[in-house]
């Protein structure tokens, strides 16, 4: 049975790039879901061939209780269901804050120096591995440091039982797992040269209040310089990805996790 990338985008301009290309290629269905539009969330119990992919948006988790935002509040609910029964998923910058508060983590604006003060990290710049390619298949064939892309000013706090994979210089928190279904990247590995484009487009106030008026071109320059880099480095983390939440979705198509009962017994209302 073929596999299903369960795509859960929060915006037009931020859709799974390179990460759906390179599910397409291994034969898979992409599925795109837009829960702030008011789309339904499938049951996490009715998915055992799927992969659930959560990406990023401008809004911040921490937004959920917001009355406008109450789509927000519901795809939490639903995403603790889905890493409580195990079921494999990406989480993406606003994905990866989705999954670490689901899983009993927290979310806090980014702050350096002292007195502290609020960061906005965004721009290209390096993520260091923090563990042992020999140890960690995610990051097999990996040099000790990845480029990515920044796009936040918030930082994960991470549940007690997550594994760190990676940081940044101003960000500790940028690539973890839980256990071997759940894996978070605060930074873009999954951008295209295209799509930043759309991106620069879309966050324009944002990107002038973290990096000047000339941030703009700064970004295109730097894309120029290190796009290839990051996007063989994020062919490269995607795969071997890829081939562990399969592993997951193969024993997933022959057994029944259950679900704690605790998620079994809470309503949701628009599946």
């Amino acid at each position: 049975m073929t596999t299903t990338l369960l795509v859960i985008q929060h915006v037009d301009h931020e859709g799974p790039d390179q990460l759906g290309r390179l599910a397409e290629q291994r034969g898979m269905g992409l599925r795109v879901i837009r829960p702030d539009r008011g789309d339904v969330l499938p049951s996490p119990d009715q998915c055992p061939n799927s992969i659930a992919l959560v990406l990023g948006g401008p809004m911040g988790v921490n937004e959920r209780n917001q009355e406008a935002m109450a789509w927000l509040q519901h795809e939490l609910e639903w995403l603790t269901a889905w890493h409580q029964s195990c079921q494999p998923v990406i989480g993406i910058c606003l994905g990866a804050q989705l999954l670490a508060v689901a899983a009993g983590g927290s979310v806090e604006t980014l702050q350096v120096g002292e007195p502290p003060q609020p960061l906005k990290e965004v721009g290209f710049g390096a993520i260091h591995w923090r563990v042992s390619s020999t140890d960690e298949p995610l990051v097999q064939g990996q040099a000790g440091s990845t480029m990515a892309l920044h796009w936040h000013g918030d930082r994960i706090r991470l549940p007690q039982h997550a594994t760190l994979l990676a940081s940044s210089l101003h960000c500790a928190e940028q690539v973890f797992r839980i256990g071997q279904h759940a894996i978070g990247l605060q930074c873009h590995l999954e951008i295209t040269g295209s799509n930043l484009e759309h991106w620069i487009r879309a966050d324009h106030s944002y990107v002038v209040n973290a990096l000047g008026y000339e941030g703009a071109e700064q970004l295109r320059n730097d894309w120029t310089l290190l796009g290839s880099s990051l996007q063989s480095g994020g062919e490269q983390f995607f795969t071997s990805a890829l081939n562990q939440m399969e592993s997951i979705t193969d024993g997933l198509r022959n057994r029944t996790y259950p679900l704690k009962e605790e998620i079994k017994s809470k309503s949701f209302p628009n599946m």
